[in-house]
């Protein structure tokens, strides 16, 4: 029983964590360019023009996050439908597909991250891992687990 209330909570929390990337996704276009983000902005300029990034490199970063919000927001309605595939059909397959996703995704943009000094990318990335690996990888062992004869 124990362990059915704990896949539950997993589950959820997952879904939750997705649903945040939506909103951080749909939210990114919108924001921006907001003042709020004026020191991360700095954090990256000063990684590629220590002396001052000129005006151009400021709208051109604005841009480039505007568009990498739609991209987070697409990548978690997938993940959403895939926990919930894995949640109802319970084939230990889709939580390995999840892991092996973002095994893919955070050594590169960690890798990109650091190529530039920016640290709070790096951050950011191995806070994903951190709450979406042991997750996963606890509800692949269960259902494998369950389905193994």
């Amino acid at each position: 029983m124990a362990n059915t209330t704990l896949r539950g909570w997993l589950v959820r929390w997952l879904l939750f964590v997705s649903a945040m990337h939506v909103l951080v996704g749909a939210v990114l276009p919108w924001m921006a360019a907001a003042p709020v983000l004026d020191a991360y902005h700095a954090g990256i300029e000063a990684a590629f023009w220590p002396g001052g990034a000129p005006a151009q490199a400021r709208a051109l970063q604005v841009w480039w996050i505007s568009l990498f919000g739609p991209t987070v927001q697409l990548m978690a309605v997938w993940m959403i439908a895939l926990i919930h595939l894995a949640d109802r059909l319970r084939q230990p397959q889709v939580w390995l597909w999840l892991m092996l996703g973002l095994l893919a995704w955070a050594p590169q943009d960690i890798l990109v991250s650091l190529r530039a000094a920016c640290w709070p990318h790096v951050w950011v990335d191995v806070a994903a891992l951190a709450v979406m690996l042991p997750p996963l990888f606890w509800l692949w062992r269960h259902d494998r687990a369950a389905v193994a004869p």
